[in-house]
């Protein structure tokens, strides 16, 4: 388990600087057992150490003051040598929380217990046998693609996270920039080392992470992101504009002679390249696959049984649409060719112009505030933190993912985001508007996350877990959730828009297996998942070069939404009349686990 998953996962977790300690002296206070303290405290002090090797997910976390203000002129240590250093981290810890008996503890310790165990077991075993890539959280095989690289990420990470607010803030802003350059050549010396045991993206993956360097490196450098964020943060405080032009400096003479090395790497790794998307061709490729979908699912599941899920699963879903198409009259071809003629209809495309996009926004902004009013029907407890819509940054727009959730700072200083990519708004049919927002915003991520961010329950280190297959399944399942409260009553095209989301994520499982399992193409991916889910082909390929590089993380949503519907449907069946979904939903104030602890606990709970 790395840093960045440990507290900060792949969105930036935020908690004040105030909380924490008031947080752990309630904890403290309120149990009368003092190995629940004992463990208590010892899962604080992991925290509190993992922030202090981690500037940047201390920055989002909004604590890099104080004593740590030092962390905020930082960028974390990409290099080897601070991997080993996390994974020996992790040792060391898991050691010290083996010297607690967990038959001491109450049942809410046992279970922080519990899941903080299986997260450094898996995150050491991970690490210790695939020793390229990253293996201590997500999977991703390979140090530099169009998703992975601080070239892509210090960027965004510098405009969206680092706040200035006084001078003191501005020169650790400027200091940052000076620290770009030294993490981009840590990825470039790793991305090498790991070359030299063949293990680099494929020749369609570096092709578009040439371009998105060249969207950074080929401008000048008072134009790339870092110089005019920064320009606008110090006006927006009132500062004298002075930082900008060393900045620009910085920018010309150390990180982009750091960039044109990495760019001199990758080109030459492009012209060895294979075209084989799996993962089957690196070092114990087949095990690593393997360990990629439990890291994700938290379920042990072989490529093969995977991809016969899928295969089930697209079939059921397909006939549902079926039958609802055929209902609007649309009857010829595949269900996949008539998702491909509703999405070319112009009623259901908005223009691919600035104005056409503000249109879409504004849309997106008014189903959040639809479903805002329907949560209480659903929820005993609800988020303190808002929730709004912003457009992915169009300099990362071609290697980003369609959509996606940045968790709220517990201070107030920013909400909760639901990203949405508006590269081409032919991707994102209006049908399908209104279920990506129950996904990303409410009640999907922006509902869990934050729930398990305010508690005062559970320890800080848990309060952002890192398990794609509850997370992801909790957001797939609200998809459906938002069906049942008939949200798309009247409207069958957005019901079929919600369906199309269900046959995206079990195609998921087809394709991603299909490719790292069975060895299928790129192409032979991309057409199986257009042919299959009616996609346009633009963000089809996204969605596969993405599998490419995160093998097994796709398959966590509709292995996590099977879950999630079963365990609700197993309680509603036995409580009857009695159900009260409130009840069943104040899981979420337990915090984010592995899946078959969920099941045991939800069983324990509801279903004895």
């Amino acid at each position: 388990m790395d840093r960045r998953t440990f507290i900060g996962s792949t969105g930036a977790a935020a908690l004040t600087a105030a909380l924490p300690a008031t947080a752990q002296t309630a904890a403290n206070a309120a149990t009368s057992n003092p190995n629940d303290a004992k463990l208590r405290t010892l899962l604080d002090r992991f925290f509190y150490d993992r922030v202090g090797d981690n500037p940047e997910g201390a920055t989002a976390l909004g604590l890099d003051t104080g004593e740590r203000a030092a962390l905020k002129s930082q960028l974390n240590d990409g290099s080897a040598k601070g991997i080993q250093a996390d994974l020996a981290r992790s040792k060391r810890e898991l050691a010290e929380l083996r010297a607690i008996n967990p038959g001491s503890l109450s049942p809410a310790a046992k279970l922080d217990y519990e899941i903080v165990s299986y997260q450094l077991q898996r995150g050491i075993a991970g690490a210790e046998r695939f020793t390229y890539g990253a293996s201590m959280g997500r999977f991703a095989p390979y140090v530099l693609t169009q998703l992975t690289g601080a070239y892509r990420d210090t960027p965004d990470f510098l405009n969206g996270q680092h706040r200035i607010k006084d001078a003191a803030d501005a020169d650790a802003y400027v200091a940052r920039v000076a620290a770009f350059a030294t993490a981009i050549d840590q990825d470039t010396q790793r991305q090498r080392e790991d070359a030299a045991r063949g293990v680099f993206a494929p020749d369609y993956v570096l092709d578009t992470t040439l371009k998105l360097m060249g969207s950074l490196r080929d401008q000048p450098a008072d134009q790339t992101v870092p110089v005019t964020a920064l320009a606008t943060k110090l006006k927006a405080a009132n500062l004298p504009d002075a930082r900008v032009a060393e900045a620009t400096r910085i920018m010309t003479t150390q990180v982009f002679p750091a960039l044109d090395r990495q760019r001199a790497l990758i080109t030459e790794l492009r012209a060895k390249a294979t075209h084989d998307a799996g993962v089957w061709r690196l070092p114990d490729g087949e095990a690593y696959y393997a360990a990629a979908v439990e890291a994700a699912t938290t379920v042990a599941m072989p490529g093969e049984e995977v991809h016969r899920l899928g295969l089930a699963q697209v079939a059921e879903i397909s006939g549902r649409i079926d039958a609802i198409l055929r209902a609007q009259g649309m009857t010829q071809g595949t269900v996949g060719e008539r998702l491909v003629a509703l999405n070319k209809r112009p009623d259901q495309v908005y223009p691919n112009t600035e104005a056409g996009k503000a249109a879409l926004l504004a849309q997106l902004s008014a189903q959040i505030g639809a479903m805002q009013k329907r949560l209480p029907e659903q929820f005993s407890t609800l988020p303190k933190a808002p929730v709004e819509v912003r457009r992915v940054p169009p300099s990362i727009e071609a290697g980003s993912p369609g959509g996606y959730y940045q968790n709220a700072t517990l201070d107030g200083s920013r909400p909760g985001i639901y990203y949405i990519n508006l590269r081409d708004t032919f991707d994102r049919p209006k049908f399908g508007l209104a279920t990506l927002t129950h996904h990303e915003a409410v009640p999907g991520h922006h509902l869990q996350v934050m729930l398990a961010l305010e508690s005062q329950n559970i320890p800080l280190i848990r309060r952002r877990g890192g398990f794609s297959g509850y997370t992801e399944g909790w957001a797939l399942y609200t998809e459906q959730l938002a069906d049942e409260m008939g949200m798309f009553e009247g409207d069958p095209l957005s019901q079929v828009g919600y369906l199309q989301s269900l046959l995206f994520r079990a195609t998921r499982l087809v394709v991603d297996s299909g490719m790292h399992h069975k060895r299928w193409s790129r192409e032979k991916a991309t057409d199986y998942f257009i042919a299959t889910t009616g996609i346009a082909r633009g963000r089809s390929q996204n969605e596969i070069d993405r599998y490419t590089v995160w093998p097994g993380q796709a398959c966590s949503y509709k292995i996590g939404h099977t879950v999630w519907v079963r365990l609700r449907d197993a309680v509603k069946k036995k409580q009857g009349a009695a159900f009260d979904p409130r009840k069943f939903h104040a899981v979420l104030l337990d915090g984010a686990m592995p899946l078959a602890i969920l099941e045991r606990m939800v069983t324990e709970r509801m279903l004895r």
